[in-house]
């Protein structure tokens, strides 16, 4: 499996298994399938509430942790240092494992700074291996690589065929961060899979658009966690390595790139309403 080198020296695999939206019940045979599928990455989150589920399968699999790249994520609900601090040792107890390879800021709201000082002592302390962001955007990502002493080593956007993040590429290329995709097939949204150009490309190779959307961000290098609960989809989208694409096909998927976003608009008041609300309406420990 192809990785990445993060700016600190860490290798990150470029694929691994999203497990966001699937259920607490449901997470652990998922992982497990992934994992057995080969995946060697998987990533949840705090406000997934699946963290357990994750650790259960951890636990349940042969495979060493150190073979396994664990990332996830801390909730605004837990924002600030000493509540973030706090967050950290829950999610590594829930998670059944001594130390997390990736801890990203999920949400650009709350006391974040606080957050990710908190995060820093983590590291330092060995409790996780690199940190980094998610959702933050121009600005507020500039602002926080500026004044924190450990620069991002990634950051998680809306990443796909239709929203390519060039800009937010071109901005965290001096600090050595890395783009992660979440929505890495556009959640199968904006005709992703009957768009003419992925269907000619997906045709002349003998694989499907999800492989082709999919190699072509490996190609990009940005790192992609596709989900699926289906284990011949888990095989199919972890199957990308075995071919390669024309530069004119890459240029024609590039040509594809509509510059913004298409799901979530992270200046939309709206939005960040709901997020700030999210944890004390669906967070089951609190119903």
């Amino acid at each position: 499996m192809k990785t990445i080198k993060l700016n600190n020296g860490v290798d990150m695999p470029l694929e691994g298994f999203g497990v966001y939206q699937i259920a607490p019940d449901a997470c652990e045979a998922a992982v497990l399938n992934a994992l057995e599928t080969g995946y060697r990455m998987i990533d949840t989150a705090q406000a997934y509430y699946n963290e357990e589920g994750v650790g259960r399968a951890l636990k349940a699999s042969d495979l060493p942790r150190e073979d396994i790249f664990l990332v996830t994520k801390v909730w605004i609900s837990n924002a600030g240092e000493e509540k973030a601090a706090a967050s950290i040792d829950a999610s590594l107890a829930k998670l059944e494992s001594d130390y997390i390879d990736l801890l990203l800021i999920h949400q650009p709201f709350g006391d974040y700074y606080g957050t990710y000082r908190a995060m820093q002592k983590a590291l330092a302390a060995g409790k996780v291996r690199a940190i980094g962001l998610s959702n933050f955007y121009d600005a507020r990502f500039i602002d926080l690589a500026e004044n924190m002493e450990v620069k991002p080593a990634v950051v998680q956007l809306e990443t796909h065929v239709f929203s390519q993040q060039k800009k937010m590429r071109e901005l965290m290329r001096p600090y050595g961060t890395r783009l992660m995709a979440w929505a890495p097939l556009a959640e199968g949204q904006h005709g992703i899979f009957t768009n003419p150009t992925l269907t000619e490309i997906a045709a002349k190779h003998g694989k499907s658009v999800a492989q082709v959307a999919l190699r072509f961000l490996m190609h990009e290098e940005i790192i992609t966690i596709p989900k699926s609960v289906r284990r011949e989809r888990q095989l199919e989208n972890l199957s990308i390595e075995d071919f390669e694409m024309t530069q004119e096909e890459i240029e024609a998927i590039r040509l594809l790139d509509g510059g913004k976003p298409l799901m979530a608009d992270f200046n939309n008041p709206e939005l960040a309403r709901f997020l700030l609300e999210y944890d004390s309406k669906f967070n089951p420990d609190r119903r």
